[in-house]
């Protein structure tokens, strides 16, 4: 068979458009383009729509996905237990969260909301799965209005400890029956006046056709398409989660101290360790810790050239079968996470188990600088995570008023170069992505404090630690804004040896003894009983 009519396109490579503007700019006109309405989004696909009108194209969907017909092997969707998350966990009743949410679809003018996004589905209703691999979630669809909720599961999955969970308050229905059920919605939405139904921008072109959006026959305007409420509850947790952060991370930080100390004692001896070998011990050390599920994602475990990957690629995963021997005098880069009853983890360090360069150790100092910068940045409320081009080089005061990326950029800029539940959760974040610009930061939310630095094809160097935005205490309140600043939860050494001590401010050591002073007093207890670990803890949370 041919296969001449393929073209294959690698977004995000020079020179290469998105699929999107693929679509709108690069096809004749009159062209009917087809898609399969449950893999684009509904707001994508209006977009989409609008740039295709141009040119008299238009986006048809599909009732069946095309590869699908030809797949005869395709292995069935996962389909494996959910069980309750227990509230001592979660800090509140699905109960008490359901009441939030349905005081939000109020005050939107709304009916009804259909929850989509799998994490927002778990978080709901305090429940939690596994058939996405290093995401506790379970597939399911919800839709919430002000006197039910109704869960669309794969009812095999449900034990009776889960039914007598979610009570009587909270419908079960099987998972096939979801747009359906949203058809008879959409019907009932026309029969009443003025009701309206809330649809989640992340949601597929095929919920909101269900409903009835983008269909002539249904009363315009009655599906309204914006960010899930859910998305903003979720992302600002309470005083249970955060605690359950701060130890989860305490506990993570206890398993990879172990791992440090056995890498190095393994390299020392001169034994020959691939990067995937030292990623399954890791995997194992953590998986003797209290309420440990699993990992949060694939362990970059990256020596050398691994860890300079292009940023495009800089999630490197180590190929069992083929990849690199972890070097003693390359620089190593870990990025991990696991997943525990309490919390979710996500932490990177770099270390060199060797003589580092004078090079590797000005690099990462810089990234230290930056990460420091973020660590104690005190920003008015309102401040948002993303970075804005137009802030000065040198004037704090833009930094805080544009956004908080800029502080973790200037140090690499001086010397030019450039909860159990998911990881990375939205909306909110600090970084250059458009979204991030739009939600300001807001005490509880929990955001990702991690600049980097890549010699491409040479090294790389990233620290990451987790970190909680906290009300500051300040001394003035000019605006009456309130202020707000980062609670670090991630626990676990710097590595001391790439340590540039000529490059950092009095404050920037300071920073760094007492980091590395509460990561000992944490840490100790929990590796007492490891000599090897204990000995490579305090040596390396050692003052500067």
């Amino acid at each position: 068979m041919s296969r001449s009519n393929w073209t294959l396109m690698k977004q995000g490579l020079p020179d290469v458009p998105t699929w999107q503007d693929f679509l709108s700019k690069s096809l004749d006109k009159d062209i009917r383009v087809g898609v399969d309405p449950t893999l684009i989004a509904a707001s994508d696909a209006e977009t989409i729509q609008k740039a295709l009108e141009q040119k008299g194209s238009t986006l048809v969907s599909l009732p069946q996905n095309l590869v699908d017909l030809i797949w005869h092997d395709r292995p069935a969707r996962p389909a494996n237990k959910v069980f309750p998350l227990d509230v001592k966990y979660a800090g509140e009743s699905h109960a008490d969260k359901l009441k939030r949410v349905r005081e939000e679809i109020q005050k939107k003018g709304t009916k009804a909301l259909v929850v989509n996004m799998l994490d927002e589905v778990a978080w709901l209703f305090n429940l939690r799965g596994s058939d996405i691999d290093y995401n506790p979630v379970f597939f399911a669809y919800a839709l919430v209005d002000q006197d039910r909720a109704r869960l669309f599961v794969n009812e095999s999955q449900l034990d009776r400890d889960v039914r007598d969970h979610l009570g009587a308050e909270v419908e079960v229905h099987p998972y096939d029956s979801f747009f359906s059920y949203l058809i008879h919605l959409g019907a009932e939405l026309n029969a009443q006046k003025d009701a309206k139904v809330l649809v989640s921008d992340k949601a597929s072109l095929a919920v909101a056709e269900a409903i009835g959006k983008f269909r002539t026959d249904v009363v315009k305007d009655r599906v309204v398409v914006a960010r899930s409420p859910v998305t903003d509850l979720k992302a600002i947790k309470n005083a249970v989660e955060i605690e359950g952060f701060r130890q989860s991370h305490i506990r993570d930080g206890a398993a990879l101290v172990r791992y440090f100390a056995w890498l190095e004692e393994q390299l020392n001896a001169e034994q020959e360790l691939s990067e995937s070998q030292v990623a399954d011990q890791l995997e194992k050390y953590r998986s003797e810790m209290d309420l440990f599920k699993g990992l949060s994602f694939p362990t970059i475990s990256a020596t050398g050239p691994n860890g300079g990957s292009t940023p495009a690629i800089v999630h490197y995963d180590p190929d069992p079968n083929d990849c690199a021997i972890v070097k003693k005098e390359q620089v190593y880069l870990c990025d991990s996470g696991a997943q525990y009853l309490d919390g979710t983890t996500d932490v990177t360090r770099t270390l060199h188990f060797g003589t580092p360069s004078v090079e590797e150790k000005r690099c990462f100092t810089r990234v230290l600088q930056g990460h420091i910068a973020i660590d104690t940045a005190v920003f008015p409320n309102g401040t948002t995570g993303a970075h804005a081009p137009a802030c000065d080089l040198f004037a704090m005061a833009e930094y805080v008023r544009h956004g908080v990326d800029p502080f973790a950029r200037r140090p690499l800029w001086e010397d030019g170069l450039g909860h159990f539940l998911n990881v990375h959760e939205g909306p909110h974040g600090i970084g250059v992505r458009i979204a991030y610009n739009s939600t300001p930061l807001k005490p509880g939310m929990t955001v990702s404090n991690e600049p980097g630095f890549y010699a491409d094809g040479r090294y790389g160097i990233r620290i990451e630690n987790v970190v909680v935005v906290r009300e500051a205490r300040t001394p003035n309140n000019f605006g009456d804004k309130g202020y707000l600043r980062f609670e670090h939860v991630t626990m676990c050494p710097m590595g001391k040896n790439l340590v540039d001590a000529a490059l950092l401010s009095e404050k920037e050591r300071t920073w760094l003894n007492a980091y590395h002073a509460e990561v000992l007093e944490k840490l100790s207890p929990l590796v007492e009983k490891d000599e090897r670990a204990l000995r490579w803890l305090q040596r390396e949370c050692a003052p500067l």
